[in-house]
């Protein structure tokens, strides 16, 4: 394990780790896994510079977003369950993904509310489970001070909506701004939807469509080399629609920003 710089954890996760180090199990997701798990790789090394003990239990699939956003409530509940199942040890959860999280945190109590075993299980997750960039700035609440981050590039940042359900406003952007060489554009409709909303740029996708055309216009009015977007979904429908204008504009998660930024010293 890397030697901690600089970091200090939240009194909470102090009190129930005082005799050993902190153990942090990563949630992947499935679009993280299928891809992008360079994201993946790079929050686990993150984390493990800060300090702490990372896992990845390899029985974990889908959190069951999709089959809810669907009405497929039965489905839901079922791959749910399994999510509870390989989480129900962990000592604290992190996942790259803010929709992910926001559907464990909001959703399965709903999924569980005639349930009362699972439904203790499912806050039990809930409580323990932490958004990435979250989790370093509220809980771990990180002083970056030491490292040097240092990255050269312009960037701008994508607000993806499901971080509404999890208290997020600027956690990112501040971040962001601790990063030397980091040229920050704020992003015009920072927080306007990109069209994707899972099954919805299915269903609706001549919405989805207006929705992401106008989020990709914001983007490159910005002239930023770089977005920086915390959720699959919302990387996979800009992203593809830049690609598809011929756009250089690269999308990378926070934690692969970090990871370069934390390895940038001298």
């Amino acid at each position: 394990m890397a030697a901690t710089r600089g970091g200090c954890f939240g009194p909470a996760l102090l009190a129930t780790n005082r005799d050993h180090a902190v153990k942090v199990d990563l949630l992947t997701t499935c679009l993280t896994d299928t891809f992008f798990p360079q994201v993946a790789v790079s929050v686990v090394n993150v984390l493990r510079r800060l300090g702490l003990e990372v896992d990845l239990p390899a029985d974990q699939t889908c959190c069951g977003q999709p089959a809810f956003n669907s009405g497929l409530l039965d489905e839901a509940r079922e791959v749910a369950v399994h999510t509870l199942d390989v989480f129900e040890d962990s000592e604290t959860v992190v996942t790259p993904s803010g929709s992910c999280c926001a559907m464990v945190r909001q959703h399965y109590p709903m999924l569980f509310a005639d349930d009362e075993k699972d439904l203790a299980r499912a806050r039990a997750l809930g409580a323990k489970l932490f958004e990435f960039v979250e989790f370093l700035e509220k809980v771990l609440k990180v002083d970056w001070g030491p490292w040097r981050l240092r990255y050269r590039a312009s960037a701008t940042y994508h607000y993806s909506c499901h971080l509404r359900g999890l208290g997020m406003t600027d956690e990112v952007p501040r971040l962001l701004a601790r990063i030397d060489g980091l040229d920050y554009r704020p992003l015009e409709k920072l927080d306007q939807c990109c069209g994707f909303g899972g099954t919805f740029s299915v269903k609706y996708s001549h919405i989805s469509e207006a929705l992401v055309n106008d989020k990709a216009d914001c983007v490159e009015r910005t002239g930023a080399e770089v977005l920086v977007c915390n959720d699959g979904g919302c990387t996979l429908n800009i992203g593809g629609l830049l690609h598809r204008r011929g756009s250089p504009i690269r999308l990378m998660h926070a934690a692969e920003l970090l990871d370069v930024a934390m390895n940038a010293q001298g």
